[in-house]
């Protein structure tokens, strides 16, 4: 398997992402990941964007390498593998409520609501917990191909995921610029999800690069620390850290969200470890590098 990621990081990167996209899954309870071709992406958004905030400019020209981006968002049932495997405990998203992931005895785990659709995204997560599950992935890929070495999994950078959510389009969304109806899950989108609750991971089209559900539904962890604008941001497509790294960069927007927050270059900050807008509910997908 590792061997086959190489070559095909090779073409992609050869193709420009132009060719259809490769989808692969390393482990059982691994991901289902879509390799993206290296290019550049004009990232943040123009001054007559409708919702734009500051924080989204000066707009820059980024280059990304090839690079492999979970199709969907880690599920709940992903999530839920990882917690029985590992035996770890998140900690509450609202401690008022107890609403949190739980483990149980006997290595069961339990997700915040009952009932919980499988193919929900894993949410009620902050920046730790997004880590300690990549962590995890990484000991089950390399139990199960023993010739891959290092970390190749990660979360995203903030340029990566803009990248993939834009999808070779330069508009305030990959579908167009109006929000339309049927296309996400906000409040305001038109979906039957509308600020009531989350959607499937799969309820939606993917867009051209072949992923699903970046726009709304859930916000999404990235490997960056927040930083108020582009200002000294990297051009290589590397994610943007420092220490100590106070706030994380979250993306996507979410079932409650309106459609200003829906849009590719929206962006959002908020601490790594249980400081962020519960109301809002946050997950993650997973990247890998290829060599």
């Amino acid at each position: 398997m590792s061997l086959r990621i190489w070559a095909l990081g090779l073409l992609l990167t050869w193709c420009g992402g132009a060719m259809a996209a490769e989808e692969f899954r390393e482990c059982a309870d691994c991901p289902q990941m879509v390799a993206i071709g290296a290019g550049k992406v004009l990232m943040g958004s123009p001054a007559h964007e409708p919702g734009r905030f500051d924080s989204e400019g000066p707009q820059h020209v980024v280059s990304v390498k090839a690079f492999a981006l979970g199709k969907y968002p880690v599920t709940s049932d992903e999530f839920l593998a990882f917690l029985r495997g590992r035996g770890y405990q998140p900690k509450p998203c609202n401690p008022t409520l107890e609403l949190g992931w739980h483990q149980g005895p006997r290595g069961l785990a339990y997700p915040p609501s009952q009932n919980e659709p499988p193919r929900w995204p894993a949410v009620c997560l902050d920046h730790t917990d997004a880590l300690a599950y990549v962590a995890w992935l990484n000991q089950q890929v390399k139990a199960a191909h023993p010739g891959i070495s290092g970390t190749p999994y990660r979360l995203p950078s903030e340029a990566e995921w803009e990248y993939a959510a834009r999808a070779g389009t330069s508009t305030a969304r990959w579908w167009g610029d109006a929000i339309g109806s049927g296309n996400a899950n906000c409040n305001g989108c038109g979906s039957p999800f509308d600020n009531h609750l989350l959607g499937p991971v799969d309820a939606f089209a993917a867009n051209p690069f072949g992923v699903v559900g970046m726009l709304g539904n859930a916000w999404e962890w990235t490997a960056d620390c927040w930083h108020p604008s582009y200002v000294g941001a990297p051009a290589d497509g590397s994610a943007w850290t420092a220490q100590p790294c106070a706030k994380y960069v979250l993306r996507g927007g979410a079932w409650n969200n309106v459609p200003i927050f829906i849009r590719s270059a929206a962006r959002s900050g908020a601490g790594g470890d249980g400081d962020y807008d519960y109301s809002s509910l946050a997950g993650f997908r997973v990247a890998r590098s290829l060599p």
